[in-house]
């Protein structure tokens, strides 16, 4: 049974093997296919994801039913090939992969048909896709930091995190970050942290950080908590000072350090004697701090110095010549400060600008800014002012210069004024270190000779011994013909012709009082800084302390034997600056202390700096507003208008609260203009039209004024309610208003010595013109009833007479009907028919009525001759035929220039001819001593006029009549 079976199995083998070897014979086998069989298959697979993305996708030909991965190279191959419809098969893993775990795959793939036939074997490389699926961690579970206080690191400590990601895309840390909010602290992405500014214990002792990291595939970590501890470290001297203080305009006083302390340390030290001494450093800042940009005239009123007082600066006068012209700064944000070479500029100044010959009582004052040349010789003079002969000698009748440092004053006396014999004061030498430390210096020599004072800075040069040095010289002598010239800025050489002795330096506010002194207040309050520091309250110093301040308050002492009073009284110091408009910049603060223990031990305080940031002030606005537009009357012209009745001056914005960043209430009125001009154009006619301006109330609000023909010039700085009232007063006065329609003015005002401009505001006053009486012309023409039809012309104006002129509104002109004139024309002198002219305003509809009538006389004249040449030519040709004939020997022209249109009766025309030459006889001698005068309105104005002066005067105009009794045709 066993024999017959194995024989069973042998031959159904071998029938197998022979139908295998028949098929080959017959099919094709399977066939991947690929263009670059040495490369193979590449695979993309995502880790949470199965299907894989093969480049170039899996195809084969022949009779294919299945795929197989026939050959692993490293270790397992978790895929699958599904068979695909035509060949196609896609490729999967048999679960999801972990790129962390392997990133690559590799094995080899085949094509099986049908009949169990396999393709050749190619190779698929596979790679792992990774996904951001793990978030970042930090080493360490937290960190702890100390450091000192007051010092400012490069790196406190560094954190560092990883990511478990397999790629550097998910797997790198590309950024750390502070999560925390307002805290002096910073992290790079290394994970490096610093502070932004020294740490302070007594404001923290530590800092929690909460501290994140970032893969590149920007996963944020969990927070790590970060401990920084401060540790208290003492260091002697002022703590607690602000680096910068802002500083608004009009905010009044602000405390500087209101927080300061002084740190002893644990120095064991009983205070004996503290001192501490602030600066404030003002000396960059126009003439060495923030004052009023006003005109020294404006500063001068304001603080109530004499009127008498003659500004030489500015220089408004003619330089020598036309290369010295000395240089100035506009002072838009400070005072006009003047620079001199030392080589070429000076100014001379006109005899009719200041008196060359001095009073015995004078003062002289100016700002200066000098400092010395390197190796100068100390015998150089350097002038600010001199007065010396004009030529043939060099005499210095009295000089101010300054010479090796010292400030002389030079005042030689003149014969007339004592004995040739005697010595008398004459140079007054000042030995002072303001004079050359390149500082602004207020500098003001008073004389009542012989005594003479010196103020530097609005105080009294106290003498000493031998300073001021006197020197004693005689009189001038007596000279014929000898004028002076005074000169600024050097001192004229009259044998040599040119300038010697120029000062190099920088001047403001020069100028010379005659007759009298100027106050001592007055000199202190022209110095005096609008900026200053503030003094503490006297009632917080304490037994044993002591304040001290400087003249401008730009220093401030204090000293005792009492630290905590120290502290209270620095924390008290406060700055103002009470100018609407201040000068912005900064304003450094250098607080200085020393501090002697018991024994005598001196312990040294470093110094404090900081500075005060004065902001730039909001531009004021000024606006000027009124009716622009003002009609007026002749009488109301003659008598005087105002020129601005309702104006209204205002400044714009308010004083401004910084602090709440609202506007304040304040009283626009009480805010202060220092110029204002009013200009006319064209210019006045003196002959018949003037300005006048209330005298009275520019005295007492003490503004000066100078009227000329082409405006007024309000100068000297005053609230905007003087002005304004002193403005409203202003009176126009034209005796000859016809000449115009209107008359312009424009007016513009100014603050802080032209730094701050208004708007520029035009008033018109509009003259209105008088109605005037009608006048008409009738022409009538007369013929015999058997020959042509009679014919008349009239032409008439209407009955109700119309002005020449109407009201002008917002310069705009209504024409109405002119008033015809030729009346007047034809009767009247030469200076009649141009007063007729005038008349008429100017109005084309007078001068084409004129022309008309004047034509229409003309054409009736030559029309008369060719008619007759034409008859007495018929005549002697003996025409029969001619169809008109016109019998003109007794033909007359009756003009009637003298009938009235609204008159009972009319006088003849020979009347009428013999009025008329009267009244041209009485025009011809009159003519001249009216100088062509035009004015015709005058009669209107006075009611009525002559009763002998008819015809045209009395609003009748004259007829041009035909006489036809005798005319035939």
């Amino acid at each position: 049974m066993s024999y017959k079976t194995s024989s069973a199995v042998v031959a159904a083998a071998f029938v197998a093997l022979f139908v295998s070897c028949f098929a080959t014979s017959d099919e094709i086998l399977p066939k991947l296919v690929i263009d670059d069989k040495l490369s193979g298959y590449h695979g993309l697979v995502k880790e949470n994801e199965t299907l894989v993305e093969v480049v170039p996708e899996i195809y084969a030909i022949g009779d294919v039913c299945n795929f197989n991965i026939v050959n692993k190279h490293h270790g397992e191959a978790p895929f699958e090939i599904i068979l695909r419809p035509n060949g196609y098969a896609e490729l999967r893993a048999r679960k999801t992969l972990n790129c962390e775990k392997r990133k690559t795959y590799k094995f080899e793939i085949a094509a099986v048909s049908c009949s169990g036939l396999i393709s050749d074997n190619v190779t698929v490389h596979i790679t792992v896709v990774d996904i951001n699926e793990y978030a970042p961690l930090f080493l360490d579970a937290s960190y702890v930091k100390d450091v000192d206080e007051g010092q400012l690191y490069e790196e406190i400590l560094r954190v560092e995190a990883t990511d478990r990601d397999c790629t550097p895309r998910f797997g790198d840390i590309c950024k750390y970050d502070i999560l925390n909010d307002d805290q002096p602290f910073t992290i790079n992405n290394e994970g490096s942290i610093r502070n932004t500014e020294p740490l302070d214990y007594d404001r923290s002792h530590n800092y929690i950080l909460s501290v994140v990291a970032y893969d590149c595939g920007m996963k944020q970590s969990a927070p790590v908590m970060v401990t920084i501890k401060v540790n208290r470290i003492c260091k002697l001297g002022w703590k607690n000072i602000p680096e910068e203080i802002d500083y608004y305009p009009t905010s009044g006083r602000k405390d500087l350090f209101p927080n300061a302390q002084l740190r002893l340390c644990d120095d064991p030290c009983h205070v004996k004697n503290v001192n501490a001494k602030l600066t404030l450093a003002t000396s960059h800042i126009g003439k060495g701090c923030d004052r009023d940009t006003y005109s020294v005239q404006s500063q001068r009123k304001l603080c109530g110095a004499s009127e008498e007082s003659v500004e030489l600066l500015p220089a408004n006068h003619v330089p020598l010549s036309a290369g010295n012209a000395i240089k100035h700064d506009e002072g838009r944000e400070s005072d006009q400060m003047y620079e001199f070479d030392g080589s070429s500029t000076a100014v001379a100044i006109p005899n009719d600008v200041l008196d060359h010959g001095l009073s015995s009582a004078f003062t002289i004052s100016t700002w200066m800014k000098h400092k010395p040349m390197p190796h100068q010789d100390k015998h150089v003079k350097e002038h600010i002012l001199c007065s010396a002969d004009d030529h043939k000698m060099n005499r210095h009748h009295y000089a101010w210069f300054v010479r090796n440092c010292r400030l002389i004053l030079l005042l030689r006396r003149d014969f007339s004024q004592g004995d040739l014999n005697i010595f008398r004061p004459a140079e007054w030498r000042w030995k002072i270190p303001q004079v050359c430390d390149n500082e602004w210096h207020h500098y003001a020599v008073s004389v009542q000779f012989p005594n003479v004072q010196l103020y530097i800075d609005g105080v009294l040069f106290k003498s000493e011994n031998k300073n001021p040095e006197v020197i004693d010289d005689w009189p001038l002598h007596p000279t014929k013909g000898i004028n002076t010239t005074l000169t600024v800025g050097a001192c004229w050489q009259g044998s040599e012709n040119k300038m010697k002795h120029h000062l190099r330096g920088y001047l403001a506010g020069l100028s010379v009082l005659l007759h009298q002194l100027e106050k001592p207040e007055v000199l202190a309050c022209l110095h005096k800084c609008k900026e200053s520091l503030e003094v503490p309250a006297m009632e917080l110093l304490e037994p044993g302390m002591e304040l001290l301040t400087n003249s401008e308050l730009t220093e401030l002492s204090i000293e005792g034997d009492n630290k905590t009073n120290l502290e209270v009284l620095v924390r008290k110091i406060g700055y103002s600056n009470s100018r609407d408009y201040p000068t912005p910049g900064r304003r450094n603060l250098h607080l200085t202390t020393s501090l002697i223990c018991d024994g005598g031990r001196e312990v040294k305080m470093p110094p404090a700096e900081s500075y005060i940031m004065v902001h730039r002030p909001q531009q004021p606005n000024i606006i000027i507003n009124g009716t622009n537009t003002v009609p007026r009357e002749y009488h109301e012209f003659r008598q005087g208008v105002q020129v601005f009745p309702d104006l209204a001056i205002s400044i714009e914005p308010e004083s401004y609260d910084y602090e709440s960043k609202n506007p304040e209430l304040t009283n626009v009125l009480e805010r202060r203009v220092d110029s204002c001009i009013i200009s006319v154009y064209p210019s006045l006619n003196p002959d018949h039209e003037t300005l006048t301006i209330p005298a009275d109330m520019l005295a007492k609000f003490g503004i000066s004024a100078k009227v000329s023909k082409d405006g007024v010039a309000f100068n000297n700085a005053d609230i905007v309610f003087h002005y304004q009232e002193a403005l409203r007063d202003v009176h126009y006065t034209n005796f000859k208003p016809a000449y115009y329609l209107n008359r312009q003015f424009k007016l513009v005002c100014s603050e802080m010595n032209g730094r701050f401009l208004s708007n520029e505001y035009i008033q018109t006053l509009t003259v209105v013109h008088p109605k005037s009486p009608t006048i008409s012309y009738t022409t009538t023409t007369t013929l015999p009833t058997t020959a042509l039809p009679a014919a008349s012309l009239v032409e008439e104006n209407d009955a109700e007479p119309k002005p020449a002129h109407a009201q002008v509104v917002q310069h705009s002109v209504e024409a109405k009907q002119a008033q015809t004139i030729f009346g007047n024309y034809l009767d009247g002198s030469i200076d009649e028919r141009a007063q007729a002219i005038v008349t008429g305003g100017g109005h084309a509809v007078t001068i084409i009525i004129v022309v008309c009538v004047g034509f229409l006389v003309l054409m009736i004249t030559l029309g008369i001759v060719r008619i007759k040449a034409a008859h007495q030519k018929a005549s002697q040709d003996e025409v029969q035929d001619t169809e008109m004939a016109w019998d003109d020997s007794a033909l007359n022209i009756t003009i009637n220039p003298m009938e009235q249109l609204e008159c009972d009766g009319s006088g003849s025309a020979g009347d009428a001819l013999s009025a008329g030459k009267h009244r041209h006889a009485e025009n011809e001698d009159d003519s001249s001593d009216d100088n062509m005068s035009y004015d015709y309105d005058d009669s209107s104005d006075d009611g009525g006029g002559n009763e002998e002066d008819d015809g045209l005067h009395r609003g009748c105009a004259p007829r041009l009549e035909w006489d036809h009794s005798t005319m035939s045709i």
